[in-house]
């Protein structure tokens, strides 16, 4: 590695073992030092959450390689303020996820967030899914072309990039679209059963169909086999709605 070479965090919410994180952690040590601090564990729909009734417990388990008992926005958190506070990284990764990220799916996503904890702590960051669990090396080229492009011209802009990856061989993708997110449907009813014990319990339902997957969307650029790239943002205020707000308020 010379002293130019990008600096990379790596983290996930399928666990420190899981085959996305490990190829995405391959692509990009051919051109980045790359560390990956992860679950010790399946931490999937963790979304943002913070471990703080507890330690976290890290464990280093290869070169470069972290394990924590934690969330992947824990796993973030302590990678930028403890590990690597001296000598922050240039980028923040989250993935390879297991399957899409699409439309309300980043409001539950442990993959998002971990990129959003990267981008709060003053980090540019990147979530990449493929969607589904196939081709890992399709998503991790990819991965490692915007890498590269973001080292010859770092992203335009301080949003978090949330990218999604159709699974299909390198030369069946169409190409790349710039989308907004989709939306779906209410989540399909629980599914209720007994354990041995004769016990009720509730397994969560299917996510819902798509309900504006239309062009212009992650949901649309998909479907046609194309990569979707999301700027997200982290600001979730209503501004046009606080002239409104304000009027209602004051109506009495």
């Amino acid at each position: 590695m010379t002293a130019n070479t990008l600096r990379v965090l790596i983290s996930n919410d399928d666990g420190v073992h899981a085959k996305g994180i490990h190829a995405l952690a391959q692509a990009l040590s051919e051109i980045a030092e790359v560390t990956i601090v992860a679950p010790d564990r399946n931490r999937s729909g963790a979304s943002n959450s913070l471990t703080l009734e507890q330690p976290l417990r890290v464990t280093r388990i290869a070169e470069r390689t972290y394990s924590v008992q934690g969330t992947p926005t824990d796993c973030v958190h302590f990678a930028l303020n403890e590990l690597m506070k001296d000598d922050l990284p240039d980028l923040v990764l989250a993935g390879i996820n297991h399957g899409a990220n699409l439309g309300d799916d980043v409001l539950y996503s442990g993959t998002v967030a971990a990129a959003m904890e990267g981008h709060f702590l003053g980090v540019q960051a990147i979530a990449f899914s493929l969607v589904g669990q196939r081709h890992f090396d399709t998503a991790a080229h990819i991965a490692k072309q915007l890498v590269l492009q973001h080292g010859r011209r770092p992203i335009p802009t301080n949003r978090l990039l949330n990218v999604n990856i159709p699974d299909v061989e390198l030369s069946a993708l169409k190409g790349s679209k710039v989308t907004r997110l989709g939306a779906r449907h209410h989540a399909e009813a629980m599914i209720k059963q007994q354990d041995p014990r004769g016990h009720d319990i509730y397994w969560l339902g299917p996510p819902g169909k798509e309900q504006d997957a239309g062009e212009g969307t992650d949901f649309y650029a998909i479907e046609h086999g194309f990569v979707s790239i999301t700027p997200l943002q982290v600001d979730l205020t209503a501004h046009e709605s606080l002239m409104s707000m304000d009027n209602w308020l004051k109506d009495k």
